[in-house]
């Protein structure tokens, strides 16, 4: 046997139970240490699964006078890919049955942007141009204000939070650099810096990668019954990095990730998508084909008034043609895929700002319904 091989197996195994340990004792006596109520940021992806599993762990093995509740709290941009969206949607309700007849104080929650903050809003109906690295408007209302709009609610009723996330340190070099100079306290506590009342709480920082897997895969599946198989499954298909619950502007763009949006322009080409198509999910190729689209068009200045939004001259917005073909080709992309992209609300909306700054004749609604969508009749816009 080779024995630098047996020693190094054997010092990899004594650090992940070091790790393991140092998670669960650090989450039970934050927990019991006051009744602040937790936040636990929940993307789907290995790392926040991980973070909510130790949670959900630790308050099954509490009795029912320590627990205080816990707020899960999981971003619906309402242009995640479609497979991503249903495995969320399935994966907060299955949370939320398990905590009702386990009597556990959980409440998990997929938080949506505004109507007139969403993505399709925005690009069809206001004509702004697809998102870019230097103009990435879509996180600050997609992401940051609903997650901070929804934690600030928990605040309003509680007082304060602690806010839980599965940030690590060995997950990129400025990420980890940005841990260690945080000012921590002796619970391992640091204040966030854009939302008063809120602690933050890291409690897998010291775990590497293979770690995170490791757990998952021995403890499969998780509590709440919801098996990990279609998480490992996305990661085994996709290329790309894993996308985080945004809270700040400081987090990287997550164009290109597994957990990321479908129609995301920041990135030059979707290597996850196209993992997803080669993979076995042929159906996305419409919605990668829509996306490309987006992006050749967005500096054509043809496509763009000459005047911005605000009155001063400069590229501005889509011009009415282009918005019109943007709704045409989505809801055709829409019936080619089988699976609804725009909601009715959204629509409704479109048409609002369509008839405030140029349209007469209802565009939008015609456009509609000539792929069998009936907006108008629909109480989600309401």
């Amino acid at each position: 046997m080779n024995t630098n091989l047996a020693l190094s197996t054997t010092s990899s195994l004594e650090q992940t139970e070091s790790h393991i340990e140092y998670s669960r004792a650090l989450l039970k006596s934050n927990f019991l240490a006051d009744s602040r109520p937790w936040v636990v940021a929940y993307s789907g992806g290995k790392d926040s699964t991980l973070v909510l599993q130790l949670v959900y762990e630790l308050l099954l093995s509490l009795d029912s006078t320590q627990r205080k509740p816990v707020y899960i709290v999981s971003s619906d941009t309402r242009v995640e890919a479609p497979n991503i969206e249903s495995y969320l949607e399935e994966s907060i309700a299955a949370i939320n049955r398990h905590a009702a007849t386990s009597d556990l104080p959980i409440h998990a929650e997929l938080i949506q942007p505004d109507v007139d903050q969403g993505f399709w809003g925005n690009l069809i109906g206001k004509g702004y141009p697809p998102p870019t690295r230097w103009f990435r408007w879509c996180t600050s209302k997609m992401k940051i204000k609903p997650i901070k709009s929804a934690i600030e609610d928990v605040i309003r009723k509680h007082g304060s939070v602690i806010l839980l996330l599965g940030t690590r340190t060995d997950e990129s070099i400025s990420r980890g650099q940005s841990m260690n100079a945080r000012e921590l306290s002796s619970r391992m506590l640091n204040p966030h810096h854009e939302i008063p009342n809120a602690l933050v709480l890291s409690p897998i920082s010291k775990w590497t990668s293979d770690e995170v897997w490791e757990y998952l895969f021995m403890h499969n599946p998780p509590p709440w019954g919801e098996s990990h198989d279609f998480m490992l499954d996305l990661y085994r298909q996709a290329n790309g990095g894993e996308c985080p619950v945004v809270v700040d502007l400081n987090t990287p763009s997550c164009g290109g990730s597994r957990f990321g949006c479908w129609t995301c322009t920041v990135v030059k080409t979707d290597k996850s998508m196209e993992s997803f198509i080669e993979n076995g999910e042929a159906w996305m190729k419409p919605l990668n084909e829509y996306r490309n689209w987006l992006k050749d068009i967005r500096e054509d200045e043809a496509r763009r008034s000459p005047v911005r939004r605000d009155g001063r001259e400069g590229q501005g917005p889509f011009i009415a043609a282009t918005r019109k073909e943007m709704l045409e080709k989505l809801l055709e992309t829409e019936q080619q895929v089988d699976k609804r992209l725009i909601s009715d609300q959204e629509i409704m909306y479109i048409q609002s700002v369509w008839s405030n700054d140029f349209d007469v004749f209802d565009s939008a609604l015609r456009i509609a319904e000539q792929y069998g969508r009936e907006p108008w009749l629909s109480t989600d816009h309401e």
